[in-house]
């Protein structure tokens, strides 16, 4: 069948191969002749150019990968084609005519006879034929597995690997030696030939791995065949020897010696050459098999060399003999395990009656496995679980960082990760997830290309999407979120892939669970809002909050034992620092309130949030401030802390009344606001006043109370004071009162407005109170920045301009304008 530049075809099945055909023939056993020649009607290829000039690829099955120009596949020949392989079969018996012929012409003739001569070149001229015809079969990419149908790459294939030796061969040897005078040295060029040995080699290769035929029969027919060809050439060399000894010398070889009863062999030219040949191939035989009987053996040194050399190289080839009958009878070579194998699964499909592209694809990977043998299983069953652990992290270790999934997850977790996954091939045009099926496999990509794609609502129509690489993944979205793939995932060049199951990844979340918030976060980068709400809802999600919520646990009773070490060991297993309790409490809420200085600093250096607050609104400065630690609060604030207490009015009120005074001295002292209210406008100083405080009230004064808040009654907390008549408190606020006044004088304030004195009203806006600063140039600034206005100078309310601050008297009204 040859493949016409610019035609595209679909079918049905998997996916092509070299023996592709020989596995449709072995999906046919039991069934009838006319099923057969029917399947073969079905072998229609889909020809896809990747781009101009680069390799086209061939399919056999209905998926396809593109389209584009082939119009450099014009006349290629599928090698799967019928009529090619009736070509291999004509061509075969001339290799094995020309195989078994080339040593008995290079021993019994001195140039052929004309029948001969004529068939000779019959043969080469079949031989140049089939040179011709490898310029125009596609073959299939050692590598990716793909059929490679450039004309370009094809040919450079063919001229590097073994064209020279065919043509050698094709060239008429027999005419060439009568034109060089019957130079000997031209004759030796014959054993090129010998190079098509390799037909017949393959041949038998093919007969072993087909199932019809009974293994035994053709491993024996070949151990013959091999038996008897060797013998066939030293046979011949045999003669040769003594043909090549001068006239007067002949007497003085092996056969012109020879005596066998009262016949003699002394002029053995004259001998009919059938008896000639019989005569050396029994020479040939009882030499090899060392049986016997002295009759004909070596005279001169030439064969006495010969023989030595032949007898050695028997010995070889008796052990290879007898090693091969010993594997036939204990049936322990590879490929009888194939063929049992290969017919234990025909019968199951045909039992179960599959459909023929699972069939195909099921036998594809098996003959892959015979022919690759690419699992690690068959390769490392014997050697112990810790030397495969290691030879697993030095294969698999380095694909498995460069994945984006598993960016930033820690080396222990991608050891892990190497040590569960499996490795596995895909044939071209396979497609290993299904768009709609939900997938508990993760899968990542070693070696090939893959490509993903969608179909449409009917089905039909394929949308690509992108194309994967090496170093990439596929199914993680099925895989971690529990919902049905988007989109199918097929093979576009012979894949190795890591596979992982959900069960394993699991496992390792169990022990690396921090790594697992990683993955999930780098899984939703770029992604929709539904899947981050599918993800948050998926088992591998739960399982890791799980394990975040049980570990926080643990992290917070080691805080709370004060388990330096213990806690140290937590964190350094990836525990999270910063992960809360259910009540919200970091492991830093439990250290500072037990005033643990060690745990506390430990937790610090780990960068965790010191301001982190719980669920009643305690920070940790707080808790140690509470426990009177003063060492801890010490830590925290140099760390950056602060109280940021949401409900300081009522926290100061709750110590008031609990007449905590060293706790409201050292949370004065840690900054919290003194004149913080509660909702009836209280101030802490008002309920001081109220119950008669007074050292609560002097400290509160102290840290900065202010005398002159109202509360909703219009009460100050003098007036409190004068309610309750102590008259201690009452000096105390009085005097409290008359400082904060005589400050407030000292210190000027002034009401700036962002528009002009003489605008209109409509024009007018609120203005800001500002203290005065020392300059003019301070105050504008100072002005634009509150006002969000582009103002230039300050005006007085008569409209004149002010230059200097002195110039402004207590609560004046003054007004910023642009230039």
């Amino acid at each position: 069948m040859m493949i016409q530049g610019g035609e595209r075809t679909r079918s049905g099945g998997g996916s092509g191969g070299d023996h592709g055909s020989d596995e449709e023939e072995e999906l046919e056993v039991g069934k009838s002749r006319g099923e057969s020649k029917s399947s073969w009607k079905r072998l229609l290829e889909l020809v896809r150019m990747e781009s101009p000039g680069r390799n086209v690829i061939v399919y056999r099955d209905g998926s396809s990968l593109g389209q584009s120009s082939v119009s450099d596949a014009s006349y290629i020949i599928h090698p799967d084609c019928w009529r090619y392989k009736l070509w291999l079969h004509f061509i075969l018996l001339w290799a094995v005519y020309s195989s078994f012929f080339t040593p008995l012409e290079f021993g019994f003739f001195r140039g052929l006879p004309e029948n001969l001569f004529l068939l000779d070149i019959a043969g080469q001229i079949a031989f140049l034929i089939d040179i011709a015809l490898h310029f125009f079969v596609a073959y299939r990419d050692p590598h990716s597995y793909r059929l490679v149908c450039s004309h370009k790459l094809i040919a450079i294939r063919y001229l590097k690997s073994r064209f020279l030796i065919d043509f050698l061969g094709c060239l008429p040897w027999d005419a060439i030696f009568k034109v060089s005078g019957r130079k000997e040295a031209v004759r030796y060029m014959l054993w090129i030939r010998l190079s098509r040995v390799r037909r017949v080699s393959e041949f038998f290769d093919r007969l072993e791995k087909n199932i019809r035929i009974k293994y035994l029969f053709t491993r024996i027919v070949k151990l013959l065949v091999v038996e008897l060809y060797c013998t066939h050439t030293a046979a011949c060399i045999f003669y040769y020897l003594a043909t090549t000894m001068p006239p007067s010398q002949e007497g003085y070889t092996w056969i012109g010696s020879l005596q066998m009863g009262d016949y003699s062999y002394t002029s053995f030219r004259e001998i009919d050459l059938w008896k000639r040949y019989i005569t050396s191939l029994y020479f040939a035989i009882v030499t090899m098999a060392t049986v016997g009987y002295g009759e004909i053996h070596a005279v001169n040194v030439r064969e006495m060399i010969f023989v030595m050399i032949y007898v050695s190289f028997d010995m070889i080839l008796g052990a290879y003999l007898l090693g091969n009958m010993t594997a036939l009878i204990v049936k322990g070579s590879k490929t009888e395990k194939f063929r049992d194998r290969m017919t234990d699964l025909i019968e199951y499909m045909n039992r179960n009656k599959l459909g023929r592209g699972t069939s195909n694809e099921i036998k594809r990977h098996l003959r892959l496995q015979y022919d690759r043998r690419y699992t690690e299983a068959s390769v490392l069953q014997e050697i112990p679980a810790s030397i495969r652990t290691k030879i697993a992290q030095k294969i698999y270790e380095p694909y498995i960082k460069e994945v984006s999934l598993f960016r930033g997850c820690s080396l222990g977790f991608i050891k892990q990760i190497a040590i569960r996954v499996h490795e596995e091939f895909f044939l071209p045009g396979e497609v290993i997830i299904e768009q709609g099926h939900v997938s508990d496999q993760l899968y990542i990509v070693c070696h090939g290309e893959l490509e993903e794609f969608g179909r449409g609502e009917n089905d039909r129509e394929e949308e690509f999407l992108k194309r994967l690489q090496t170093h990439s993944s596929f199914g993680e979205v099925s895989f971690l979120c529990n919902t049905p793939q988007p989109y199918s995932t097929r093979v576009r060049e012979l894949c190795r892939v890591l596979r992982l199951d959900k069960q394993s990844f699991i496992e390792i979340l169990d022990i690396y669970f921090s790594d697992g918030r990683i993955i999930l976060n780098n899984l939703l980068e770029g992604k929709d809002a539904n899947l981050r709400n599918e993800l948050l809802e998926s088992d591998v999600t739960l399982s890791i909050e799980k394990s975040e919520s049980e570990l926080a646990m643990r992290l917070n009773c080691a805080a709370f034992n004060g388990d330096y070490y213990r806690l140290k060991r937590l964190i350094g297993a990836g525990a999270d620092p910063n992960k809360a309790d259910y009540d919200r409490r970091s492991p830093l809420h439990i250290a500072a309130s037990k005033g643990y200085e060690g745990i506390s600093l430990l937790l610090i250096e780990q960068g965790v949030d010191v301001n982190i607050s719980d669920k009643f609104g305690n920070t940790p400065l707080l808790e140690a401030i509470k426990g009177g630690h003063d060492e801890v609060a010490s830590l925290l604030v140099q760390a950056g802390a602060s109280l940021g207490i949401d409900d300081a009015g009522g926290f100061l009120f709750t110590t008031i009344a609990k007449r905590d005074l060293n706790l409201l001295k050292r949370v004065l002292a840690n900054g919290i606001n003194p004149n913080a209210k509660n909702f009836d406008y209280r101030t802490p100083l008002h309920i001081a006043a109220s119950e008669g405080l007074h050292s609560i009230a002097s400290l509160l004064v102290e840290a900065g109370a202010s005398v002159f808040p109202k509360d909703r009654w219009g009460n100050t907390p003098l007036d409190e004071a004068r309610i309750g008549g102590n008259k201690d408190l009452i000096k105390l606020l009085e005097a409290a009162r008359a400082s904060q006044i005589a400050d407030d004088m000292q210190r000027m304030k002034c009401t700036v407005f962002p528009f002009h004195p003489w605008d209109p009203k409509e024009k007018r806006r609120d203005g800001v109170v500002l203290w005065v600063p020392q300059t003019i140039e301070e105050l504008v600034k100072a002005a634009m920045e509150e006002l969000k206005s582009s103002g230039g100078y300050i005006l007085s309310e008569n409209g004149g301009k002010i230059l200097d601050v002195n110039m402004i008297s207590h609560d004046q009204k003054l007004f910023l304008v642009n230039e």
